[in-house]
């Protein structure tokens, strides 16, 4: 159990989840104050609140939502019983997820990409909820059954030293059914650039409820800045989740959560990647642009579209033969299908590109001190 403000905090600051410092269903606009400003590069360990077992169609009292499932009550974490007591949220209006920030990152502007580089994911409690509610999903009107809301416990157990989640084959059995965690945060975001909060639901631009899996530990993040500061927040976070999040949510439960903050200026960007104008997911081996629409036909070809723009403006090639690269070596994966915006992301191995020159994005301090802009 990690309550707040308990065990280890590796990062330069700290920002808990309390009242104070989480928009609950609602992500930061510009006109919103920072919960916390840091430099660029500096990092943040944050303590994410988990929305399932504190939904007001599951009581809005974690305590005993979960003490139906078994979990004493030191095992709740204390700021979910505070966030589900105390901040307000319009179940009819609003999203469902605790997002916590906005994070002021010095000297970020409009047109700069924030580097946001995952440190570590930490389990905060040993288990987490699997939800089909409201008609919701990828099988809308089949799924669940007649009026039902569906929450499904999953605890956390280990085998040959490698955490997992459990489901059991028919409800009430034992849970022999076991899959591994791979832990990331289903939002990581920026401020838009107007006066009203978005919802929590739809990802965009700003990246948001993106809920891409490849952001595991040791992974990148780059948004395009709308505003001032970046006003980054961070939230929903996941155990596991397959591509595609068919029945609504996947294992979502709480994490600790280390994150890196580099601003990379416009100029640099460009030399980089050309020109980003959503999110854009780096892996050890992969760079990963996003495409995204209400229509999933239509986030596949968004995909293509920041495909062909990236291997352009990073590798220089003729985009007749970037289309053909990406038709016989890229794989296009489904994000997710169930947040009003699906998503479509591209694995395109950087390996296959080793011959070619390339810039490598510098961040702000880096250029200050002479580094390639």
């Amino acid at each position: 159990m990690l309550q707040p403000g308990v065990g280890f905090v590796p990062g330069d600051h700290y920002l808990p989840a309390t009242p104070a410092t989480v928009m609950w269903g609602r992500l930061p606009c510009a006109a919103d104050a920072p919960a916390l400003e840091i430099g660029s590069g500096e990092s943040v360990t944050f303590d994410t609140v988990s929305h399932e077992g504190i939904l007001d169609d599951q009581g809005k009292d974690p305590l005993a939502f979960f003490a139906a499932h078994g979990v004493p009550a030191d095992h709740v974490l204390d700021d979910a019983i505070e966030i589900a007591a105390s901040v307000a949220r319009d179940p009819f209006a609003d999203g469902p997820h605790v997002v916590v920030g906005p994070v002021h990152v010095r000297g970020a502007r409009p047109g700069d990409l924030l580097k946001i580089t995952v440190e570590t994911l930490t389990p905060r409690v040993p288990y987490g909820v699997i939800s089909n509610r409201h008609g919701k999903g990828a099988l809308v009107g089949e799924l669940p059954r007649g009026e039902h809301n569906v929450s499904v416990f999953a605890a956390v157990a280990e085998r040959e030293g490698v955490l997992h989640g459990t489901l059991p084959i028919v409800e009430g059995d034992d849970p022999i059914v076991a899959f591994p965690l791979a832990p990331f945060l289903g939002t990581m975001g920026v401020a838009v650039a107007a006066d009203e909060r978005p919802h929590s639901v739809p990802p965009g631009t700003h990246g948001g409820n993106i809920d891409i899996n490849l952001l595991v530990a040791g992974t990148t993040l780059f948004l395009p800045v709308q505003v001032d500061g970046a006003l980054a927040y961070v939230g929903d976070p996941h155990f596991a989740q397959g591509d595609g999040e068919v029945a609504l949510t996947a294992l979502e439960a709480s994490l600790r959560a280390t994150l890196r903050f580099e601003v990379i200026p416009a100029d640099a960007a460009r030399a980089a990647f050309g020109e980003v104008t959503g999110p854009l997911v780096r892996t050890p081996e992969h760079l990963v642009p996003t495409g995204m629409d209400p229509d999933l036909d239509a986030a596949m070809r968004a995909c293509v579209r920041a495909s062909l723009a990236l291997i352009g403006g990073r590798w220089g090639m003729d985009e007749h033969l970037a289309y053909a690269y990406l038709s016989a070596a890229t794989d296009f994966d489904i994000s997710q299908v169930v947040d009003i915006v699906s998503g479509v992301h591209a694995r395109i191995r950087e390996a296959d590109f080793a011959e070619i020159p390339s810039v490598e994005p510098v961040p702000l301090a880096s250029a200050h001190e002479g580094g390639v802009a």
